[in-house]
């Protein structure tokens, strides 16, 4: 990662957000504290960008820092400017993000889904020592987020859900073991499920889950059986 050109200032309205960026920019109580706070003694922290035109920059780093300034009524900002591939700039983005104090079930799963992928892309299987075995990059992910390999992959399971039922997850209407079983049933079927559970308030356990993922596996969840379980 090379800075191109260090510090700098640039018109807010020439930054764009990451393609697909997975954290949400809320406009919550933290975000008028950060507003408040920007209106006060401006962008404290440089945003990290990269160069997609002569123009424009897309953002790596500091998207909620953006949104204050443009809220706060600030047209420049300071930024720091890398040239990075897609690959690099996936990484980093979600570096940047993932050690947040509160990060959501969807959240996680488009990171990690992102950055799994850049990885295998990038061919970094990585160990310290050429002796020992490689590792996968799903276990290189697992080792620099803190979390297990298996925990890794039923996140990404996740972003196979519907939005709607994506939504119950992030609410903890719906917990993250029966929400993985959720994910392999049929889209329409999901959202059957959705219409139940909006209706119903009702959630499933891990059995009722796996109970229906076996039957949609089978062709045999039925709108009946659904509502039965």
């Amino acid at each position: 990662m090379e800075i191109t050109d260090g510090l700098k200032e640039i018109d807010v309205d020439k930054l764009h957000d990451f393609s697909n960026h997975p954290f949400k920019v809320s406009d919550d109580e933290k975000m008028e504290e950060l507003t408040e706070s920007i209106r006060e003694r401006g962008v404290l922290l440089p945003i990290l960008v990269r160069k997609t035109n002569d123009e424009e920059y897309e953002i790596i780093s500091g998207h909620r820092r953006t949104h204050a300034a443009r809220l706060a009524g600030i047209e420049k900002v300071p930024v720091i400017i890398r040239e990075l591939s897609d690959d690099d700039a996936t990484i980093v983005m979600v570096d940047s993000n993932i050690q947040r104090e509160e990060i959501l079930p969807s959240e996680k799963a488009f990171a990690y889904r992102m950055k799994l992928e850049a990885m295998k892309h990038q061919g970094k299987n990585l160990t310290s020592d050429p002796m020992e075995q490689k590792q996968t990059s799903r276990e290189v992910l697992a080792e620099k987020v803190g979390e297990s390999a298996s925990n890794i992959q039923r996140f990404i399971r996740l972003t196979y859900l519907i939005p709607e039922l994506l939504e119950l997850v992030d609410e903890k209407r719906i917990a993250l073991r029966p929400a993985v079983e959720l994910s392999y049933i049929s889209e329409d079927n999901q959202e059957i499920l959705y219409d139940i559970f909006k209706y119903d308030e009702a959630t499933p356990t891990l059995s009722q889950a796996q109970i229906l993922r076996k039957l949609d596996e089978k062709g045999e969840l039925t709108e009946d059986k659904l509502e039965d379980i």
